[in-house]
């Protein structure tokens, strides 16, 4: 066997399994950077002061932003707001609805799962996902639970056309 044919060999056995890898999406800083953008621009509209966190797929951080006179304490409950949402990877208020049912009567299926670690039971986390892949998490703080999730919606919604 010549050079050259080793070389294709050794080639075709290494692209073969390298082929069988699958690529999965990842959340960039510029879409991060869009959805934060978009949930600002909502608060800025509405007189609400946010955090905004953005999280990859395995919850470490992308993007935190702190709007002027935005609480302090907030901008901690906006990352573990996307934390939960991007380790589960479900909206934070099917946490508070399975932990204290809806609109708080007669308690949830799961009452429990409020203290469990990781959880946060209050809206305004919602996971970013490319079709049933998650790719990371956006959390916002620092109004009502539902501006919290009204404003990570609007960041969602900005960026559901990159997403696909």
């Amino acid at each position: 066997m010549t050079g050259l044919g080793l070389i294709a060999a050794v080639a075709a056995g290494i692209s073969a399994p390298a082929a069988a890898l699958e690529r999965l999406p990842v959340l960039s800083l510029e879409v991060a950077e869009k959805a934060a953008s978009a949930c600002r621009q909502l608060a800025v509209q509405k007189a609400w002061r946010m955090n905004i966190a953005v999280v990859d797929a395995g919850a470490h951080p992308i993007l935190f932003q702190r709007m002027d006179a935005a609480f302090l304490g907030s901008g901690d409950i906006a990352l573990r707001k996307a934390q939960a949402s991007a380790n589960t990877p479900f909206p934070t208020r099917a946490f508070e609805e399975l932990s204290f049912g809806k609109d708080h009567k007669g308690g949830g299926a799961m009452p429990g799962l409020a203290l469990a670690p990781g959880v946060l039971s209050i809206p305004g986390g919602l996971p970013i996902k490319v079709g049933e892949v998650l790719v990371g998490a956006i959390g916002v703080s620092g109004s009502m639970p539902d501006n919290d999730e009204a404003c990570a919606q609007a960041g969602l919604d900005a960026i559901k056309d990159l997403l696909k």
